[in-house]
């Protein structure tokens, strides 16, 4: 029987003997991708190899095409599989997320390459700073004698440093604007006292300063469609990981934005024949915030 419709493949036989094709379609969280079956299995052991040497297509998830799914981070996987094709990874100059791909590594089971990834870990200012003030017990004796301060003021000094790192005064954080954008669709009913009715609630987009971006929303931001900017470029096609905006609001707030101006549209995209039916309206709203 073929086995290239089920696989999502283009021909049968990745090997001798194996049910797997040679070509393999993934989907990684939302992102597919499409490499050869070999790249899959070239490190022994590995998830991914446990996966397609040990089990069947049969014992494997799958997407509503039939694509194989893995429920992990899709953005990264890029990496992933740039490592299985050479057993080599060129990171770009600027990537914040190495922590996360060790996180990634570790679990689909590539121990040299989450090793490779700990031994020149990125340390950022926090990390460095707190290192420096959290010595030894021995220097922080050799400390305690020289100063007069006892140990519990020495931590005390070190928490209140460190805790100062992680959350910089409102003076010390950089100015700038972040746009937030959101469309939807709703419909209005032919009697003017209905309520409108909400169809659809698409994407909250991000304007602004890749850094600005990353500071408010973290990891709640995906950054698949525009990878590897550099934090003091400019970006319109990041996305928010939900669709309230008041939880935008919430994050933009706490870290010292405000609103100071917003623009809305609404137009009919759509009317039918029938004069009984609902129009349906298409919004589009932008918000500025600032931070001075």
């Amino acid at each position: 029987m073929a086995l290239a419709d089920t696989e999502r493949g283009v021909s049968n036989g990745a090997e001798s003997g194996s049910p797997f094709s040679e070509i393999i379609e993934l989907n990684v969280g939302g992102q597919v991708y499409v490499t050869r079956h070999t790249t899959l299995v070239a490190v022994p052991d590995s998830l991914l190899w446990t996966m397609f040497i040990k089990k069947t297509p049969k014992e494997l998830a799958r997407d509503g095409k039939g694509r194989f799914f893995l429920d992990r981070d899709g953005f990264l996987f890029r990496y992933i599989l740039d490592y299985l094709r050479d057993l080599n990874l060129v990171l770009p100059d600027y990537f914040p997320e190495k922590s996360r791909l060790q996180r990634e590594a570790e679990f689909f089971q590539l121990r040299d390459l989450s090793k490779r990834l700990n031994l020149n870990p990125s340390m950022s200012k926090e990390n460095s700073i707190t290192e420096e003030i959290c010595q030894s017990d021995t220097e922080e004796g050799a400390l305690q004698s020289s100063s007069g301060m006892d140990t519990h003021t020495l931590r005390t000094m070190s928490t209140v440093v460190s805790s100062s790192i992680r959350s910089p005064s409102l003076d010390s954080r950089k100015s700038g604007y972040i746009t937030i954008g959101y469309r939807g669709s709703y419909t209005i009913g032919r009697d003017i006292q209905t309520d409108a009715k909400f169809r659809r609630v698409a994407r909250i987009t991000v304007c602004g300063k890749t850094c600005l971006a990353k500071e408010v929303f973290g990891d709640t931001l995906n950054e698949s469609r525009d990878p590897d900017r550099p934090p003091e470029r400019y970006t319109s096609r990041y996305y928010l990981k939900y669709n309230f905006l008041e939880q935008a609001f919430d994050k933009l707030t706490e870290v010292g934005f405000h609103m100071v101006a917003c623009s809305s549209t609404g137009t009919c995209a759509y009317t039918s024949n029938d004069p009984n039916e609902d129009k349906i309206w298409t919004s589009y709203t932008e918000y500025v915030f600032c931070r001075d």
